[in-house]
């Protein structure tokens, strides 16, 4: 398995695909036969290599369906999951209903999270990033625990 690292800043097109950054498609080429699963999170959207995912679908499947909390999950980000491949030039379209709940208009981020990627509008990965900085300011903890 590779990971994906970095921040890359495009741009949307008018029909909502997104070109990946050249080492994003090389992983998803050579490990994961360009197929993805997207779906919505914390105001962005993640995206899975295909196998990746199928490693959540099994653990989440094992989940008694009863709970409601987990109910509540599975309505939310399974059911917002959408499968997406690369295409030739290495774009991906995004569905309408995941570029509207994350605000995907045109500038956008690509933010690799080691297993995988999260794709912000530009405008919410600032203000999220913000936040995050205070809070890490303020409590250094997990940073320590990691050894770093």
């Amino acid at each position: 398995m590779s990971l994906f690292r970095g921040r890359h800043h495009h741009s949307i097109d008018e029909k909502g695909r997104v070109i990946f950054p050249s080492k994003y498609r090389d992983i998803f080429a050579e490990y994961y036969d360009n197929k993805m699963v997207i779906t919505n999170w914390d105001g962005c959207l993640l995206v899975f290599p295909y196998a990746e995912w199928r490693l959540i679908e099994e653990e989440i499947s094992q989940k008694p369906i009863l709970d409601k909390k987990i109910r509540n999950f599975q309505r939310f980000f399974m059911s917002g999951a959408v499968d997406c491949n690369l295409d030739s030039q290495g774009r991906v379209l995004i569905p309408p209903v995941l570029r509207e709940y994350a605000c995907l208009e045109k500038d956008i981020v690509l933010t690799g999270m080691l297993r995988n990627i999260e794709i912000w509008s530009r405008e919410r990965l600032l203000e999220k990033d913000k936040i995050a900085s205070d809070e890490i300011d303020k409590d250094n903890d997990i940073a320590a625990s990691l050894g770093i």
